[in-house]
């Protein structure tokens, strides 16, 4: 992913309009976290050890914090990809302002990835920090997961900047979390994908949070093999399409 200084501005831009905001962007840090201790330390007891990759015994709380962690970077990504895009786009005027600048379309959807790619990197390695805090994660390759964590982000950004493009009012938002949800909950992010029927299994393993999960427990647990470049080529490889969707499709939206 190339990242012109033009986009860097947009970056600029949006970390400059968050000083005044911070305590938005700190609640990112909390729900993943709250997750994790609550049904990871606290239903993990009850649950007991699981297969992770390669099958073998992990406690339930170490199965299921990479997950939180995967979910962490996709929120991160997608706040600022879809609703706050939105409203920039369809009621504050930021990016005919922009537009009035040397930045060009092409620039703000770069811009607007990036800073979506950037803020759930950020509390994918703050969670990471917590993860070794708890004693979470056994392996040196563990220090590959915030990049990891880089790759799900520009999935979900660049697939939710594109999906906001064809959105018409607040309304269509109910199809983010309808995508969202499902998603959060059956993408292996709590129990194995054998625990599901193979219909169900083959339907997850399209889904992009359900590569992240892979990849990031993969690390984290040390059951590291060739397998995970497919996970980081879908990744990547998803992240292009949605940019280059969302550029195509601001074009004719902002200068008509």
């Amino acid at each position: 992913m190339i990242v012109t200084r033009r986009a860097w501005h947009v970056v600029e831009r949006n970390g400059l309009a968050y000083r005044r905001m911070w305590y938005v962007f700190a609640a990112g840090f909390v729900e993943p976290i709250l997750y994790l201790l609550s049904i990871g330390l606290g239903v993990g007891a009850l649950v007991g050890k699981l297969p992770g990759p390669g099958g073998r015994l992990v406690p339930y709380d170490a199965f299921v914090a990479p997950g939180m962690m995967a979910v962490a970077a996709m929120n991160g990504s997608v706040l600022d990809t879809t609703f706050n895009f939105f409203v920039k786009f369809k009621y504050l005027g930021t990016y005919d302002t922009m537009l009035a600048t040397p930045v060009g379309v092409g620039d703000l959807a770069w811009g607007e990835v990036a800073w979506g790619l950037l803020r759930g990197a950020i509390y994918a390695g703050a969670f990471l920090l917590t993860m070794v805090v708890l004693g979470l994660v056994d392996s040196w390759w563990a220090v590959l997961a915030v990049p990891a964590a880089l790759l799900i982000g520009f999935a979900f950004a660049g697939v939710g900047l594109a999906s906001t493009t064809f959105m018409r009012s607040f309304v269509d938002f109910d199809y983010v979390n309808l995508a969202l949800i499902p998603m959060f909950l059956f993408s292996a992010t709590f129990f194995p994908l054998a625990r599901y029927p193979s219909a169900v299994q083959a339907v997850v393993r399209c889904t992009p949070l359900y590569q992240g999960v892979a990849l990031i427990r993969a690390l984290t647990l040390g059951a590291v093999g060739w397998g995970l470049l497919w996970h980081v080529g879908y990744l990547l490889a998803l992240g292009l399409a949605g940019v280059r969707v969302a550029s195509r499709r601001l074009r004719p939206l902002l200068q008509p």
